[in-house]
């Protein structure tokens, strides 16, 4: 409780290998941002290697602790989730073209999107976050960043496109994938094979016209279900350029369901890797138990093994 009389959230940060790059990033990033759908830092603090940011306090938390519970949560019906997720692509389009600066997150998950007293949710932690000129289109890394399952691919495999926002509207898109299912995309304990790995799954049911089965969900949340589940189809298109930017993926989302084209199957990897079920099960089922870190230096297990 600040004197003021203003509750604020305190995040500790700890000593990392990047020698306090994460805190400079994070500092210098989000004082260019002001938008109601990302956090607002009040202030920061370091003394030798501790290092503290002031944040104004989200009282309902982050929004993987309401979409990933069996319990069913009152406040959140699927109307409310459709509202939170306009609100968290507004805030990426904020930080695309809002700003004098082009900030890339390359961190969107439910983890990072918190959600204040009336769940407006913010886009948070900006750790890992690049500023580039708006001018930009292609960016350049030295290493990969982000957390496994929302990741891009172009992150690992250079040859189907260069780095650029399209990161985050891949992000983005998985996020809505698990927006959409309450689940994650996903899940090795899965009773059927093809469930594994969700957005596969769902995309064979909506195109077959078959609706997703929801528990409790009416005929009109229905719709909205199935509009944030093609907007996050077209969003992981493996291709960067297939993807759509996030002005046109907000529009997507606030227009007509009727005017949605269902976009090509979402494909895991690159198409001249062997496309063996089998292998993809199990390379499913690696990704899914594998380290959430945020710079991750481990054997990806998709295709060659390379270095991340």
């Amino acid at each position: 409780m600040l004197r003021s009389g203003n509750e604020v959230a305190i995040k500790i940060l700890k000593q990392s290998k990047a020698h306090g790059q994460d805190f400079i990033s994070e500092v210098a990033t989000i004082r260019r941002i002001h938008h109601i759908n990302v956090v607002r830092l009040i202030g920061f603090c370091f003394e030798g290697s501790k290092q503290a940011l002031v944040y104004d306090l989200m009282s309902n938390g982050s929004l993987d602790k309401h979409i990933f519970t069996n319990k069913c949560d009152k406040f959140l019906d699927y109307r409310k989730i459709y509202e939170i997720a306009l609100g968290v692509a507004r805030g990426i389009k904020y930080l695309h073209r809002g700003c004098d600066m082009q900030i890339l997150h390359f961190d969107i998950k439910p983890h990072n999107i918190l959600l204040d007293k009336n769940f407006i949710p913010k886009v948070s932690d900006f750790g890992l976050a690049r500023l580039y000129p708006t001018d930009h289109s292609i960016v350049s890394l030295t290493i990969a960043r982000g957390t496994l399952g929302y990741m891009a691919p172009e992150l690992f495999y250079k040859n189907i496109g260069g780095v650029s926002y399209k990161a985050d509207v891949y992000s983005f898109g998985m996020l809505l994938m698990e927006m959409a299912g309450r689940r994650k995309n996903i899940n090795a304990n899965a009773e059927c094979s093809s469930q594994i790995y969700f957005p596969l799954w769902v995309y064979h049911q909506v195109n077959e016209g078959e609706s997703v089965e929801m528990e409790e969900v009416v005929e009109e949340e229905r719709k909205v279900i199935k509009k944030m589940i093609i907007v996050a189809l077209w969003c992981i298109q493996l291709n960067p350029d297939h993807r759509p930017p996030m002005n046109k993926v907000l529009e997507m989302l606030e227009g007509d369901i009727d005017k949605l084209q269902m976009p090509p199957k979402p494909l895991i990897y690159p198409q001249d890797e062997p496309d063996n079920n089998d292998k993809a099960v199990m390379e499913l089922k690696t990704f899914s138990t594998s380290s959430s870190s945020h710079i991750i230096s481990a054997s990806f297990p998709f295709g060659d093994s390379d270095n991340v």
